[in-house]
């Protein structure tokens, strides 16, 4: 199959002529399908065979990952067959009416452009998340006051399972245009608890209890170091601020080592008499009462 028999169509007419000698009725329309049938196959075939392995190839080279392979080989291979279809056109000898479908195909690209503006505007923003890697499948996100675990990524929607076990399909635009906040993206994830003790208790003395509860509990970290601040003086209680750190994290971890290492602090709060205040508040005033007489408070 040569070049030239590719843009002048001798292909089909050959075939038609080999039809025609045999007595084949209809020699040129069925000499011209079935020339566009062998060409489509032998364009695709070799993109099966040559192009996709070297798509994937060129993919293992750059370290994509899992979740970008999947559309990348789905546009190569609709490439493929887009190439495929305009050379057994060509093959075919249907070059008036490749003309004819371009021209249609132009405007009705412009068309369908204006009325898929978002359609688009997701494609591209889904292209971004591939390159840019924001987030990956598996990781734990936040955006826009929602969050979850990500499942599957496309060139269109991310789909997000919540941690209430629903399944979000969210638009990538959104996900481009908004602040995505990725916890695991640094394999460490720092973890920041607030108690309140006394006024009357040994400052010095919970620090310690906190610090200390820090360092038994197994899923948290020895460097970086676990430390407590003095962080507020409130209405009824002296705030200190404990910051610790987990490793490879991912929400259930964050949720249950938090929860494990507030508890454990609370218990030995308890068992040293550190008390942790509850919120006083004086109300001031008087009450006037109309109508009462102190006969009817005998009464």
């Amino acid at each position: 199959m040569s070049v030239t028999a590719l843009q002048t169509g001798d292909g089909g007419n050959a075939i038609a002529r080999f039809l025609a000698n045999n007595g084949v009725p209809y020699a040129d329309a069925v000499g011209s399908a079935l020339s566009f049938v062998v060409a489509l196959l032998v364009v695709y075939v070799v993109g099966r065979l040559v192009i996709i392995p070297l798509v994937d190839r060129v993919m293992d080279t750059r370290g994509l990952d899992v979740h970008a392979r999947k559309p990348l080989r789905k546009l190569t291979l609709a490439v493929v067959v887009f190439v495929g279809i305009a050379v057994a056109f060509g093959f075919a000898g249907y070059g008036n009416f490749l003309q004819s479908l371009a021209t249609v195909a132009a405007a009705a690209t412009l068309a369908i452009g204006f009325a898929m503006q978002d359609v688009i505007a997701n494609f591209v923003a889904g292209i971004f998340i591939f390159t840019d890697k924001p987030f990956r499948i598996g990781d734990w996100i936040e955006w826009d006051g929602n969050s979850g675990i990500v499942e599957d990524i496309s060139f269109r929607v991310t789909r997000v399972r919540t941690f209430d076990n629903e399944l979000l399909t969210v638009p990538n635009s959104n996900l481009t245009d908004d602040v995505i906040k990725n916890p695991v993206a640094k394999k460490q994830l720092r973890l920041q608890a607030a108690f309140g003790i006394g006024y009357d208790d040994d400052i010095e003395r919970a620090n310690e209890i906190i610090l200390e509860e820090a360092h038994a509990h197994p899923d948290i970290l020895d460097d970086p170091a676990p430390s407590v601040r003095l962080a507020e003086l409130g209405d009824s209680s002296v705030v200190l601020k404990s910051r610790v750190w987990i490793d490879d994290p991912s929400r259930s971890d964050f949720v249950k080592t938090r929860g494990e290492y507030v508890t454990a602090v609370k218990e030995r709060f308890d068992e040293e008499d550190i008390n942790i205040p509850y919120p006083n508040r004086t109300l001031g005033g008087s009450l006037e009462v109309d109508g009462v007489t102190a006969e009817t408070v005998v009464d």
